[in-house]
């Protein structure tokens, strides 16, 4: 877990050097959300309507800034040589892996915890139930992170890599995406975290489930 945490540290310090990523990927969440705002101007005055719609709008931005962030996390490392050189350090192939997906979970977290705010002021909306909606979008993201990340290196060495992560990663997905949107809303609707007892279960075995076995997998998605 520490070389893990050593990877994903050597992202992040890369990362928040240019914000080349994460500012794509607020950018894009950031459009999302405004052209949401413009397309249901004439309904955001009415709270019953909106709550029903920021479920959608929240993980709709959040699924394609993720998308969008993911199809980089290879990116770099495959034009400057740094995944041989990972390749070659004396480490577990997994310990790249978990250290992708912690870096590339942190830059989700905090794309979504800018993007949260802004949807407030736009949709003029009061979000409830905070410990509830942070378990949801962490939970969902994690799943998220863990399934893209694995599939962001297995199309980082084709040529039309930015067309081939979504159409591999959007189908695997799904799993994590409708129990969340569900939990969202009722969360959003001031149920308590007991009332989403089932999708909280599914998020967490889907969880489970693609962590490891993406840690399985992983050595030969970057096999030469």
């Amino acid at each position: 877990m520490k070389k893990s945490l050593y990877i994903a540290a050597k992202d992040l310090r890369s990362e928040f050097r240019t914000k080349q990523m994460l500012n794509s990927m607020l950018i894009f969440s950031l459009i999302v959300i405004v052209i949401f705002s413009i397309s249901f101007g004439d309904v955001l005055s009415q709270t019953e309507l909106v709550g029903k719609l920021a479920p959608g709008v929240l993980w709709v931005a959040f699924t394609f800034a993720g998308t969008l962030g993911l199809s980089r996390s290879f990116a770099g490392e495959m034009e400057n040589g740094c995944l041989e050189g990972l390749k070659l350090s004396p480490i577990d192939r997994s310990s790249i892996y978990i250290g992708k997906t912690i870096s590339n979970a942190v830059l989700m977290f905090i794309v979504e915890l800018l993007t949260i705010p802004i949807f407030i002021v736009l949709f003029n909306y009061n979000i409830s139930g905070i410990p509830g909606l942070a378990l949801v979008i962490f939970l969902g993201t994690f799943g998220f992170v863990s399934v893209g990340t694995l599939l962001s290196a297995l199309s980082a060495s084709t040529r039309a890599r930015e067309i081939m992560l979504p159409v591999l990663l959007l189908p695997l997905i799904i799993p994590v995406i409708i129990p969340a949107v569900m939990a969202t809303g009722t969360i959003l609707a001031d149920g308590g975290i007991g009332s989403i007892s089932s999708e909280l279960r599914l998020l967490v075995v889907y969880d489970l489930v693609f962590f490891v076995v993406g840690q399985l997998v992983f050595e030969y998605t970057v096999m030469d």
